[in-house]
């Protein structure tokens, strides 16, 4: 079996005029949450974008699992088992938490039909999830939309979840809850491909790492080793971890 779940060779994305990706290359093994790291337009979200079909590589291979899913539409990506989780959160605001988890439950028609196991499951991890589960979306806070979120993307077993920037806009005490919840979920043994700009947060999960810069990835390899190299931080991020 390949140990790398998902694979980039030399993708390009091209949005109207403008050259976005210029030849990424990026592995994703599997087991593992692998960090994508960059400043702010370094290209990270277009290429979460361009593995879901959301913008079609104009050159390049992307495979996961082995097949290329380079030409597939959004939908069919998702029948891989993959689930994506924007910066926006794309969660309905005018529903119910409840209604919001159904909705993501492909193989459930009411919510007595859900895998209650995996509910509870989900309810230990995000606790707000099981609080609020009758209330509307649109009433939660930042951080509690961000766990619904991840809640819906993994209401069903998944292979890969692609996540960005989770962390974006939350108070420090809930950062460290989703840190938490994070690791519970590497520990059971889903793959991870998160966008991330708080390094704190990066360097308590992930195990590997890629940084982007101009469209390029200019630096992939063990999570650890970035942290333990400031002046590599220094000169890929223009920070120190």
């Amino acid at each position: 079996m390949n140990t790398n779940l998902l694979t980039l060779e030399g993708v390009h994305t091209h949005i109207g005029a403008y050259h976005i990706l210029h030849g990424v290359d990026l592995v994703v093994p599997r087991g593992e949450l692998t960090m994508l790291l960059g400043r702010n337009g370094a290209g990270k979200t277009t290429t979460l974008r361009t593995i879901m079909g959301l913008w079609q590589a104009s050159q390049g291979r992307i495979t996961f699992g082995g097949e290329d899913i380079t030409q597939l539409n959004t939908p069919a990506i998702a029948q891989k088992n993959i689930a994506y989780v924007p910066e926006n959160m794309g969660i309905f605001s005018d529903l119910t938490v409840k209604e919001n988890m159904l909705l993501a439950a492909r193989s459930a028609q009411n919510a007595a039909q859900m895998d209650e196991a995996r509910l509870q499951w989900i309810f230990k991890l995000f606790p707000a999830v099981e609080k609020f589960w009758n209330h509307p979306a649109g009433k939660l806070s930042g951080g509690q939309k961000q766990m619904l979120a991840v809640s819906r993307a993994i209401v069903e077993p998944r292979d890969l979840l692609i996540i960005d920037e989770p962390s974006k806009g939350l108070a420090p005490a809930i950062i460290q809850n989703m840190i938490e919840a994070f690791q519970q979920l590497k520990q059971s043994g889903v793959t991870i491909l998160l966008v991330e700009q708080n390094i704190h947060f990066a360097q308590q999960l992930g195990d590997t790492v890629a940084v982007m810069d101009n469209g390029r990835v200019v630096h992939a390899g063990r999570m650890q080793a970035l942290a333990d190299d400031t002046a590599l931080q220094q000169s890929l991020l223009g920070l120190a971890l």
